[in-house]
């Protein structure tokens, strides 16, 4: 695994954002922040692409606007690599209305492997999967980055009224990190801003830009300690899954009153919350009334939460 200090991280990205030819520019949200803040968190946000897409592979690209609100706006650019391993690769990226104006649109995946250029992609993949993203050292390379929060799978950096969030490869399951995946980072960063604006109409996210495939810049927020776990099925294998408490006996669990006679994967009659508190190094178990008791939240404001986690889950 490799260390994400710029030169160190410089083998990774043959794969991921540049490989396919794709370079997002910052598009921030307007707000009421003077043109010098601005300035300020683009030059960050700069930083933090600069250092994690090496200069040999940075491209030129032009802004317009596209559906996506957290990537930024690109139309109509060629992507042309330097580096010699991946000479032949160029694509256009349209808008959503150049499009519909009878432009081509960014192949897919599926496109990219059912096309004569199926080995290249699959020898670019292969050659990127011992480059890991196991850890990160921003602060040592781009300014304004306070501190350094280091969770069980994202490393958080604070610059104050921001954070950069970057998602490693680290896998982690019953509060330990187990290893390092290739592409599980930025995988997991995308399907979570994939979310995020599917379910923009229900509830608004912190996201403010994605300058790499593994780092989204976030307004700093107060956060309850409180994790909302909602569960549609008695299943599960970890300490504070369903089944697993469950099969031990207990039926009254996170408040929910549970009936004899269930069975392991079956779906219960109403979605249920099972939320917890976070815990230094793990998750606990705990009941509504034990959140408002201690003051974690009040009760308006778990009740506002419990509304949304449950609609959240039933939508998606």
């Amino acid at each position: 695994s490799r260390s994400l200090t710029g030169t160190e991280y410089s083998g990774r990205y043959g794969y991921g954002t540049d490989f396919y030819g794709l370079n997002a520019k910052l598009r921030y949200p307007k707000t009421s922040d003077t043109k010098s803040r601005q300035r300020e968190k683009l030059k960050m946000a700069e930083c933090v692409r600069t250092t994690l897409n090496p200069s040999h592979f940075l491209l030129h690209y032009t802004k317009t606007p596209t559906q996506n609100p957290y990537f930024s706006s690109i139309s109509s650019f060629e992507a042309k690599p330097n580096a010699r391993k991946y000479p032949k690769i160029s694509l256009s990226v349209m808008s959503s209305q150049n499009q519909s104006q009878g432009q081509t649109q960014v192949p897919s995946l599926d496109a990219l492997l059912n096309s004569g250029r199926k080995e290249e992609v699959f020898a670019s993949i292969k050659a990127s999967l011992h480059n890991c993203l196991s850890e990160t050292n921003l602060q040592l390379t781009v300014p304004g980055l306070k501190s350094k929060t280091r969770g069980k799978v994202r490393d958080i950096y604070d610059s104050g009224d921001y954070l950069v969030l970057v998602t490693t490869d680290r896998q982690s399951a019953f509060d330990r990190i187990l290893a390092s995946i290739p592409f599980k980072g930025q995988v997991l960063n995308e399907t979570s801003l994939w979310w995020f604006n599917r379910t923009r109409h229900m509830i608004p996210s912190a996201v403010l830009s994605v300058p790499d495939k593994n780092v989204t810049i976030a307004k700093k927020c107060s956060v309850f300690p409180v994790e909302f776990v909602v569960r549609g099925f008695v299943t599960g294998s970890t300490e504070t899954s369903l089944w697993t408490v469950y099969k031990n006996g207990v039926r009254n669990y996170c408040g929910n009153v549970l009936p004899n006679g269930l069975v392991k994967n079956q779906k219960l009659t109403a979605n249920i919350l099972t939320p917890t508190t976070k815990a230094e190094d793990h998750d606990v178990p705990v009941t509504p009334d034990e959140i408002i008791e201690r003051g974690l939240m009040t009760q308006d404001e778990f009740d506002e939460a419990r509304e949304k986690a449950l609609s959240l889950f039933e939508y998606g």
